[in-house]
């Protein structure tokens, strides 16, 4: 009997762990846009149709569904009504019909596969929707499987650290402090879970919306499968089709919500070390800038301004008078940034600390205690980001440093959250969750979200009316929001170089355009040749910062000699020329969703050579970059997207679909135009806002044919954009082997400071005769170009309409 009865323990146990899976479909009713699914066990699929291209798939087992609530996509997201939607019910399956769209459920097994109009099967379910209950725990852990369609390919998923296209490969949502990882690492510091799919040249995006520990394979275990599952919580995840990729990543950052502009400033160049200290050192820095005419806008404060590493608080021998040296500091064009990191050190004698225990605002561990961990200022507590109140609390914290110290930027790092004694929180600590009580478990993909949110609240409202600046290393879907973000504790060698390209470019796409490294690497010192190749690259991402651990010696841009200080003045210079075009990339990603880095497969992914191509990207419209990433290298190998390009430092025209050689000394990173762009300029400033721009610089590369671009200003300070004082320029250039034609269309009421645009035409074919502006003649100038050539320019009226050229 007893030995039966082990059999009966043991055959219980088999039972606890294995796969259970949906039953047969009794029900499917529709209700408005959404459908529910019953089954004979239980499970529930709630379907709801977000857009036309956009499918939402919620599972429940026998316990229901939850209360439904989301970080990543705010619950104020309006949902148009489709255009056309349809329900049927078949003799083996259930199918709803968007105007793009065919989404079949199948009555015997829940199984769900979604096809174009066309008929194209996009995705697919293998073992579909299944789980396994977590007895240690209590949670389910959940499972979507899918079958892997014909030459398919994966992209996205945030800052992995591995090769563009993510086929073969699997990967951990696990947010981490990974201080000098290496290619291959996982998990890192952000936790995207939306990856994007191409197959037979059509695009579609699968957003895995779980906050738990969560796992992705693309085709690692079995070849003909991919599958994506989390430790807890609910298989919740949004079909989001293209067709083209752009498409599927403008859809889910429209989703998750796009950030706000920046300051202009913000995109300008930002020095930063761990640490800068004390004043003098500080000042000295920020001097030593404008003594070599090196433009630079934000310095940064690392742990060591603070009194003992307590957040809000100034190191009174460090740092004896902050309001004066930030307010000296601004006066000479820079923004000041300081790092606020969670941990709350535990001295009765620091308000923050007092005020957050007597609010009883920390995080407790499951049987009531304080969750204590050991970080920069020794043993700390910590807040609860999630706990509305919390968020409120910590945002007036910033009124003495933004208000009050006139400090323009804050920086959160250690947010993952990390501590030293076991690298982060244990798993029963307890958060509010926004009234959804929940485990570390549950919330720990999101803490570093939610500090940044908090953060974000803080500075806007002190900032006001200017707008405010943040930074995060750790985040999860809809970050983008609240911040912008750095690749975390990068290596000074040529490795990191190359994953700061790939990072950057799969950050983009995933949502999170406002990304950089830190130049140079965190750990260990680059030499001259890595620091100027690594500054090319960094002077085209977003973020553009060099960041240095304090041991590793200096990392300043003229720390590696006169030569390679003229190098990475000169591309910071080029910087500051091209703000226009990238604040014009940026409103772009802000008002349409689209990625300011575009890896070459969003460029033409009806061309299947650009599929596992992965250094050269695209920013903007207009601008194709291929980084250096070897030493010793005079130029690379590099695939041009079909059409026609102008190699920017020579002009000498190339056409696309091909192989193309650039040459690239150590003063040049391959950078090709697109044909028929408009690409304008700042006068160079050290700072912006160091002078009045009172002519901005149009670069017109002929194209024979017909190409559109745009310039988008408001002033890049303020929030009068958001009332319409703004202008958006929309130019098209029409070329012809005899003739050129730019016209110019302006909305808005914003008035910029530029009353004329200085035209400079780049590749003519021809030798222009006559120019005639809105039906008058013009004159002709020869304006000298990057190569020392002279170009053909005229100078004319900021409002005209139509320029010619014979």
């Amino acid at each position: 009997m007893i030995q039966e009865n082990n059999y009966m323990v043991n055959d219980l146990a088999a039972k606890g762990s294995q796969e259970f899976y949906p039953g047969q479909v009794l029900t499917g009713v529709q209700h408005a846009n959404d459908f529910l699914f019953s089954c004979a066990n239980g499970v529930q699929l709630q379907l709801q149709v977000i857009t036309d291209k956009i499918l939402r798939f919620r599972y429940a087992t026998e316990v229901g569904f939850a209360a439904d609530f989301s970080y990543a996509v705010p619950a104020e997201i309006p949902r148009p009504d489709p255009e056309f939607l349809e329900f049927r019910e078949k003799p083996d399956h259930f199918r709803i019909t968007t105007d793009r769209l065919i989404c079949t459920v199948s009555k015997e097994t829940l199984r769900v596969r979604v096809l174009d109009r066309s008929g194209n099967v996009l995705t697919a379910d293998e073992k579909g929707f299944h789980w396994e209950h977590d007895d240690e725990t209590g949670n389910d852990v959940v499972k979507m499987s899918k079958q892997v369609q014909s030459g398919v390919h994966y992209y996205g998923l945030g800052d992995k650290p591995d090769n563009m296209n993510l086929r073969g490969k699997r990967f951990t949502n696990w947010g981490t402090d990974t201080y000098g990882y290496t290619k291959g690492s996982d998990p890192l510091y952000k936790n995207i879970p939306f990856y994007l799919e191409l197959q037979q040249k059509i695009a579609h995006g699968i957003f895995f919306d779980n906050t738990f520990k969560a796992s992705f394979d693309f085709a690692a275990e079995r070849a003909d499968v991919t599958s994506f599952w989390a430790q807890g919580g609910e298989m919740n995840y949004y079909f989001i089709y293209g067709p083209t990729l752009m498409e599927v990543t403008q859809e889910y950052t429209r989703l998750t919500c796009p950030p706000e502009l920046p300051p202009l400033w913000a995109l300008g160049y930002h020095q930063c070390k761990w640490s800068y200290f004390p004043e003098s050192n500080f000042k000295a820095i920020a001097q030593g800038f404008r003594d070599r005419k090196i433009p630079c806008d934000a310095l940064y404060l690392d742990i060591d301004y603070m009194d003992g590493y307590r957040c809000f608080t100034w190191s009174p021998t460090h740092f004896p008078d902050p309001k004066k040296m930030v307010r000296e500091l601004a006066a000479d064009g820079f923004k000041t940034v300081v790092i606020i990191d969670p941990g709350i050190k535990i001295d009765p004698e620091y308000p923050v600390y007092t005020e957050a225990l007597e609010k009883d605002y920390f995080c407790r561990r499951a049987d009531g205690p304080l969750m204590k961990g050991s970080v920069w200022p020794g043993l700390c507590n910590f807040p609860d980001y999630t706990r509305p109140a919390v968020r409120e609390w910590w945002a007036g914290l910033f009124k003495g440093l933004i208000e009050e110290d006139g400090v323009r930027g804050v920086w959160n790092d250690m947010n993952e959250p990390a501590v030293f004694e076991k690298g982060t929180f244990p798993d029963d600590v307890r958060f509010d969750y926004d009234g959804h009580p929940a485990s570390h478990k549950k919330a720990h993909n999101v803490y570093g979200m939610q500090m940044a949110r908090a953060t974000a609240a803080g500075v806007k409202r002190f900032s006001f009316p200017n707008r405010p600046f943040t930074i995060t290393r750790s985040t999860y879907a809809g970050g983008q929001r609240y911040s912008s973000g750095w690749t975390g504790d990068n290596i000074a060698s040529w490795e990191h170089l190359w994953l700061a390209n790939i990072q950057c470019q799969r950050l983009s796409i995933s949502g999170f355009s406002f990304i950089g490294s830190d130049v140079g690497g965190f750990i260990d010192t680059p030499d001259g040749e890595l620091y100027a190749r690594w500054m090319a690259l960094a002077a085209f991402h977003p973020f553009f910062r060099t960041h240095s651990s304090g041991d590793h010696g200096e990392q300043e841009p003229w720390s590696f000699g006169e030569a390679t200080t003229a190098i990475a003045r000169q591309f910071i210079e080029l910087r500051y020329r091209l703000l226009p075009y990238m604040y014009t990339t940026f409103w772009q990603y802000v008002s349409q969703g689209t990625p300011m880095l575009r890896p070459l497969t969003f460029l033409d992914q009806t061309d299947t050579e650009t599929y596992l191509r992965m250094a050269e990207f695209g920013l903007g419209d207009h601008l194709l970059v291929c980084p250096i990433t070897q030493a010793g290298a005079d130029g690379r190998w590099m695939y041009l997207p079909r059409g026609d390009w102008f190699y920017y430092w020579t002009d000498e025209p190339k056409a696309g679909g091909a192989e193309v050689w650039a040459s690239a000394p150590l003063d040049r990173i391959p950078l090709f135009v697109q044909a028929g762009a408009v690409l304008p300029m700042y006068p160079l400033m050290q700072y912006v806002g160091e002078k009045k721009v009172e002519e901005l610089t149009l670069h017109v590369y002929f194209k024979n044919g017909v190409q559109q671009s745009v310039v988008y200003d408001d002033g890049g300070e303020g929030y009068g954009y958001q009332e319409g004082h703004r202008t958006i320029r929309r130019f098209t250039v029409t070329g012809t082997e005899t003739s050129l034609t730019l016209t110019q269309a302006i909305e808005g009421d914003y008035q910029p400071s530029f009353t004329t645009y200085q035209v400079v035409l780049h590749g003519l074919p021809f030798v222009p005769a006559a120019v005639s502006t809105d039906g008058a003649a013009s004159a002709i100038t020869a304006v000298a170009a990057e190569a020392g050539a002279a170009l053909p320019g005229v100078v004319v009226a900021a409002g005209f309409g139509e320029i010619v050229l014979r």
